[in-house]
């Protein structure tokens, strides 16, 4: 029995120092942590119960029987987030590079399943440089096992990949299926091709960084969805996000109490349009003063800048909000702000949380890049995510809502349940100078009577009642009390129940 037991302690410790010390070493001086020193700051104090520490890789070939480390480069269990459950598998870069084995994916295979029967979120951290080459297919069949997991676990709980190292070739495609990819600057990356094989198949000479750097994925490819400074930074707001989601899509969005009440009236909103219509504000401040405590995290906030999403609570309940920024592009949808809302309002939907949208949109941004990269087709996935949304939907005109952008952005007639309107929007098929340039083509030689036609236009269509009159805006409220009339209808949504027709599943353009 002793024996036994020693043989035990020194598995453990074994498995605990992954590499050895050399290559701890070697990760610290990169500015990166170990696996189990992520987990230490990722969970809550003692809660993790680690699985399969024993667990070995099988290979025999290119002498790799020689070579073998307890827990074969990932650790793998569950724990608590502020006291909520959750499944973590954290890859070790120290232990062969992190790269994935059969049975390395067999580990991260079984907490799936397991988060999956038990209803609660699975965090990936990844560091690894991917598929281990001595294994051949057998480390390519295990990525597709990883794989098939994440599409079965999408929309059953919350998905969130921690991007805290390499993660090149077929290791990309699991992440990029989960709901939330997060990054750190430079020391994380991700690509399909390395610089490498790209200047060997194209010739052109890039950087690691600017290939797939957690820059280049939060601003330009749209991939990520956030980047943090440093692994510490990015573990203690993965904390926080985490409190934001429900653990899975049977439960409702979480609780927290709060002492910011519902009735709270915001005067300064009053003033927050300006007179000049093609005049741009912060719609972000529209978004801190209304929601609680004005905490609001932001989700792609250096990507696709006209368009504003991400979680808040309202009476200490999760919501998503969706908000056009006329700070950029005048809060014009184009193909990425499009794509960004669609898949943020699905996540939302899919997982129970309210939609709350604000709505200030002149439209679809024109031009030739726009209409040949696909608007039309990209354009209407946020019109379809909005129309098959289930979800409370609350939606608030703050000024223009024209064409087809104002029945995307979750009008009445995509089943909005309660939508208002400020005193200054202004809901129309387009501007009043292109409208009035239209309809009376005959009088553009004359300066003053399109402008007198131009001002007819806007007194008439110009404003929110002609909506008002047909139903399609359910009340005109003062901007002061946006947070009062939303706090009201959500908490009148609670128990909303709507079911769509039944479908395998719907066809969304993709």
């Amino acid at each position: 029995m002793q024996n036994i037991i020693r043989q035990l302690e020194e598995k453990r410790d074994r498995a605990r120092k992954g590499g050895g010390q050399k290559r701890i070493d070697t990760q610290h001086s990169k500015g990166k942590l170990t696996a189990r020193e992520r987990l230490e700051l990722l969970l809550d104090p003692g809660s993790f119960e680690e699985w399969d520490m024993f667990v070995e890789h099988r290979c025999s070939d290119f002498g790799m029987q020689e070579q073998s480390i307890p827990g074969d480069g990932v650790v793998t269990g569950f724990g608590t987030v502020n006291g909520r459950l959750i499944f973590v598998f954290s890859q070790d870069f120290t232990v062969f590079g992190g790269s994935l084995s059969e049975s390395h994916a067999e580990k991260i295979c079984k907490i799936m399943d397991q988060a999956m029967k038990v209803g609660a979120p699975v965090i990936g951290i990844n560091d690894s440089g991917g598929a281990r080459i001595q294994e051949g297919v057998a480390s390519l069949a295990g990525y597709a096992e990883v794989f098939q997991r994440n599409v079965l676990a999408s929309g059953v709980v919350p998905q969130i990949s921690m991007i805290m190292g390499p993660c090149a070739g077929g290791a990309v495609y699991s992440p990029a299926m989960t709901d939330f990819i997060f990054m750190v600057r430079d020391t994380s990356y991700m690509f399909v091709t390395g610089p490498d094989v790209v200047k060997t198949v194209t010739h052109e000479e890039v950087t690691q960084e600017e290939l797939g750097g957690a820059v280049t994925h939060t601003t330009t490819s749209g991939v990520a969805d956030k980047a943090f400074n440093n692994d510490t930074e990015a573990l203690l707001y993965l904390r926080r996000f985490i409190d934001f989601l429900p653990a899975n899509n049977r439960e409702q969005p979480p609780q927290r109490p709060t002492p910011d009440l519902g009735d709270r009236v915001e005067m300064s909103l009053d003033t927050l349009v300006p007179d000049d219509p093609s005049k741009p504000y912060d719609m972000n401040e529209l978004i801190h003063k209304v929601v609680d405590e004005g905490e609001f995290f932001e989700i792609q906030p250096d990507y696709a800048g006209n368009i504003i999403v991400g979680f808040a609570r309202m009476e200490g309940s999760t919501i998503g909000i969706v908000a056009n920024q006329p700070m950029v592009l005048a809060g014009c949808l184009d193909i990425s702000s499009s794509i960004k809302a669609a898949r943020f309002v699905r996540f939302c939907d899919c997982f129970n949380i309210p939609i709350v949208t604000f709505v200030d949109v002149p439209g679809f941004l024109p031009g030739t890049s726009q209409e040949l990269g696909g608007i039309i087709k990209h354009g209407a996935k946020l019109l379809f995510a909005y129309a098959e949304a289930t979800v409370p939907k609350v939606t608030l005109i703050t000024r223009k809502a024209y064409g087809g952008a104002y029945d995307v952005m979750s009008s009445k007639h995509l089943r909005g349940d309660v939508n208002f309107a400020w005193p200054t929007a202004e809901i129309a098929v387009m501007g009043p100078k292109g409208a009035v340039e239209i309809i009376f083509r005959g009088d553009l030689g004359d300066k003053k009577k399109i402008e007198a036609r131009a001002e007819e236009y806007r007194e008439r269509f110009a404003n929110p009642f002609i909506a008002g009159h047909r139903g399609f805006i359910d009340d005109v409220i003062m901007p002061h009390n946006t947070r009062v009339r939303i706090a009201k209808s959500l908490r009148m949504l609670k128990n909303k129940k709507l079911d769509n027709p039944w479908k395998k599943h719907g066809n969304i353009p993709l």
